[in-house]
């Protein structure tokens, strides 16, 4: 397994496209003083040792130093051995609707947005247990494999959008078919589902689905998201809404009474989320409630480095570009190196 030691330190790669709009700024800033004094090809002429192509190798290779060097710093590993552990957790699988509707904003930042923030919260509250992700709309599909990384968790849950799922509608049903063939063998520790859908345009039988999960002993919650008053939906990129064939704006309404049936199916307990942390409170306290087991993670603990041979690379590329000089050197200029590239940009 390949990582950073210090993956902070890879914020610094946002310094490479700032230096390349200052070098490209002061380039245009260079070539306006330059026409001040008259036509540029005589004033080439005048300046003979002056070399159009050096600076721009220079600064590339000054660039692909800093690169390097960031990557020094961010300390490259590569795992070289594996050791299993066992910690007493549970399972939880998350079924996250990401249909269009999800983006209405009766709950504040929108729907999805929410659902995502509530998520945030339960990862960061998590130890020892292990967390999956599926995604759905009118198909389901499998986000994240159970798992006890909650760095990848996290990772995977801000990439999530509406645009994941091509087919629209609600299959809460096959949401919750997925989760449940996604946990591991079965054992004593605690397995949970936690859809998380405003429960509309309801496509198959999620009921069903619900207690096919208890004869497995999987418990569902549900958390539903939005108000039954409902809200627009916000075309992406405009500032307009989604409207039916008639031309009549549609208003997406929360289907509370189907996410109460699939939670009482799935012995499980529905919570509606509103602009508080309540909803995460709730589903957090029936969580802890669950029995807990000896769940086997296989980590990485051991790491080889694997800076040196970017740092290596580095002092090279600053060596050759101490060695390169802005103007052409007169004992250098017998290598003829930069002359065919000269004439071309002289041309």
């Amino acid at each position: 397994m390949f990582r950073f030691a210090h993956p902070e330190f890879l914020f610094l790669l946002l310094l490479i496209p700032l230096l390349i709009t200052v070098f490209i700024y002061t380039t245009i800033l260079k070539n306006r003083n330059i026409k001040k004094f008259g036509n540029p090809e005589l004033i080439a002429q005048l300046m003979p040792n002056v070399s159009a192509f050096r600076p721009k190798v220079k600064f590339c290779i000054q660039l692909f130093s800093i690169l390097l060097l960031v990557i020094v710093l961010a300390q490259p590993q590569f795992g070289t051995k594996v050791e299993n552990s066992k910690r007493k957790g549970i399972e939880v699988m998350i079924a996250l609707d990401v249909s269009n509707s999800m983006m209405a904003q009766d709950v504040q930042p929108s729907r999805l947005e929410k659902a995502k923030q509530v998520l945030s919260k339960l990862i960061d509250g998590m130890t020892d247990d292990k967390i999956g992700l599926v995604v759905f709309a009118g198909d389901a599909y499998t986000q994240l494999p159970i798992t006890a990384d909650y760095v990848s968790a996290k990772m995977f849950l801000s990439s999530i959008s509406t645009q994941m799922v091509q087919r629209q509608g609600t299959a809460i049903g096959s949401a919750i078919d997925l989760a449940i063939k996604s946990f591991g063998p079965k054992e004593r520790t605690g397995r949970a589902i936690i859809v998380i859908t405003d429960g509309e345009n309801h496509e198959d039988d999620a009921v069903g689905a619900a207690k096919l999960a208890t004869e497995n002993d999987i418990v569902v919650h549900v958390i539903g998201m939005g108000k039954s008053d409902g809200a627009p939906i916000p075309v992406p990129g405009t500032m307009s809404f989604w409207k039916d064939k008639d031309g009549n704006v549609v208003v997406s309404k929360l289907n509370e009474q189907m996410c109460k049936e699939i939670a009482v199916a799935g012995k499980g307990l529905y919570v509606h989320a509103d602009n508080s942390n309540s909803a995460y409170r709730i589903i957090t306290s029936q969580l802890d409630k669950m029995a807990k087991s000896d769940i086997k993670t296989s980590v990485f603990s051991e790491y080889n480095e694997q800076f040196q041979s970017f740092a290596l690379l580095a002092l090279l590329l600053l060596l050759t570009d101490f060695f390169i000089f802005d103007r052409k050197n007169k004992r250098l200029t017998k290598i003829k190196i930069f002359d065919l590239k000269d004439k071309v940009t002289e041309n």
